[in-house]
């Protein structure tokens, strides 16, 4: 997307605050924003207005005191290099990466201009960071989640689906969180009585093929990671789950909106909520290397009742009583 349709976007938004509009720094400031995703993905837009809603509240407005100039990689990693470096050779006072794929690439064009990232799971392991509380260099910015997050989402998938004894772990090869979550999965397999096995997923036959062959067997779920949407659009693989019938939770809330089963994971606008204030920050004189790395902080339970009934299922009361989100 380029500032002109972004600028449309935001028109659409509620009034910005009075207060924004009336501060009016000395010189306009350019921020990149760099996304691994299509530019029709709307759970994308919604982050992006998230983000520029929130540099709103700081007093910074697009085409007022600062351009944005937003990239969409669409899942390309030859696209996506590209588009870092174009972003780079625009002389930005900070550029926002969102998930591992755009902020590796953007590293590898820049070690001078800040980065914020958001939806990284393991910035420490990907040597995005040197730690957590002093990343040391020209980035830093939200971790996704943990590791031992992926016990607790085959916990979810068996309490939804209790007849699951296998399962698919979708994940993504070019990201370096993936073995991390699957250890995690694999942690938690045998005392649920599940045997769990990695899928890579790199693009869209893959997955289908892959899927397809995992599903001939009965009693199969499957658990997608937050890199996969990156390399395979989310309908994709909410669609081939469908077809053949496999319970799938998800890492993230926009694939329960879409169809998908039931999610699990980090409120992702809130991340570039979050984001916002350490490019505010940034804009102020502070220093990446100064703003540690934090984990997230909001995470939300999602359910499809719709879908659950479709695949004959039936959510436990308590299950629902925990959910943040119901769709019927």
């Amino acid at each position: 997307m380029k500032r002109r349709s972004f600028i449309t976007l935001l028109g659409g938004a509620a009034a910005w605050p009075l207060a924004a509009r009336a501060q009016q720094p000395e010189r306009m400031r350019r921020i990149g924003v760099l996304i691994p995703f299509a530019t029709d993905d709307p759970a994308a837009h919604r982050r992006v207005l998230a983000f520029a809603q929130a540099l709103a509240q700081s007093g910074w407005i697009d085409g007022r005191n600062i351009l944005i100039d937003i990239r969409w990689g669409a899942g390309d990693p030859e696209r996506i290099r590209r588009y870092a470096a174009e972003l780079v050779a625009l002389a930005p006072d900070v550029i926002l990466t969102v998930t591992s794929t755009t902020t590796g690439p953007l590293l590898q064009a820049t070690r001078s201009v800040p980065i914020v990232f958001v939806q990284v799971a393991e910035p420490v392991g990907a040597g995005f960071v040197e730690t957590l509380a002093r990343p040391g260099g020209n980035a830093t910015g939200f971790m996704l989640y943990e590791y031992g997050i992926g016990g607790k989402w085959l916990e979810l998938l068996k309490e939804i689906a209790p007849g699951v004894k296998r399962v698919a772990f979708l994940q993504n090869p070019t990201i370096a969180a993936g073995p991390g979550q699957f250890g995690a999965i694999q942690g938690a397999a045998s005392s649920l009585g599940v045997e769990v096995r990695p899928i890579n997923v790199r693009d869209a036959g893959e997955v289908e093929r892959a899927i397809t062959a995992f599903a001939r067997p009965s009693n199969g779920g499957l658990i997608v990671a937050g890199g996969a949407p990156v390399a395979v659009p989310r309908d994709v693989i909410i669609k081939l789950a469908a077809r053949h019938r496999l319970p799938a939770l998800y890492s993230d809330h926009a694939f329960v909106t879409d169809g998908g089963l039931i999610a699990y994971g980090p409120d992702r606008p809130d991340q570039f909520r979050r984001a916002a204030d350490y490019v505010d920050r940034i804009l102020k004189g502070e220093k990446p290397a100064d703003l540690p790395v934090q984990a997230a902080t909001n995470y939300k339970l999602a359910i499809n009742l719709k879908t659950a009934e479709a695949l004959g299922l039936t959510a436990p009361p308590s299950l629902l009583a925990r959910a943040d989100e119901v769709i019927e």
